[in-house]
C-alpha cells in the first residue's frame, strides 16, 4: 500500500486573502476556516453522488509570522481547462498574480507568483 497526496500546506501572512485568490484560480471553495488556518478544496458532490477518478488535494493556508525569503522548493502547476494559456495568464494577473523570473529561460510554461510571492506555473498543455 502507498500513501495518497491529499493536502498541500502553505504558510502565509493572510490565509483568508490567499485562500480567496486560490479559490478563484482553481474554482475551489472554502472547506474550513479556524484561527489563522483556511482550508480550500473542490466543491463537494451533491448528496448521494460519488466523485469518479482521482480527488484533487485540498490546500491549507496557515498564518505564520515570518515572510517568504527565497524561491520555493515546491510549487503548484496549473493547466487552463477552458481557455488558452495566454488568456488564463491574463485572468490570473487580473486576480492579483504577478509575472516572475526564476531563471526559467524560454519555456512553454509561464511562471507567476500569487499575491504573497509564492511561485506557480501556468502550463501550455498536458503531456502524457
Amino acid at each position: 500500500m502507498a500513501s495518497r497526496f491529499t493536502e498541500l500546506a502553505i504558510d502565509c501572512a493572510d490565509p483568508a486573502a490567499l485562500a480567496r485568490f486560490w479559490c478563484s484560480v482553481l474554482d475551489y471553495e472554502v472547506r474550513d476556516q479556524d484561527d489563522g488556518i483556511v482550508t480550500i478544496g473542490p466543491s463537494a458532490a451533491p448528496d448521494g453522488e460519488n466523485h469518479r477518478g482521482p480527488v484533487p488535494p485540498v490546500l491549507t493556508f496557515a498564518q505564520v509570522p515570518e515572510g517568504k525569503t527565497v524561491k520555493n522548493r515546491l510549487h503548484i502547476d496549473v493547466n487552463p481547462t477552458d481557455r488558452e494559456q495566454d488568456e488564463e495568464v491574463r485572468r490570473l494577473l487580473d486576480l492579483g498574480a504577478r509575472h516572475a523570473d526564476v531563471g526559467q529561460g524560454d519555456e512553454s510554461w509561464v511562471v507567476l507568483t500569487d499575491p504573497e510571492g509564492n511561485e506557480f506555473c501556468v502550463l501550455s498543455s498536458r503531456r502524457p
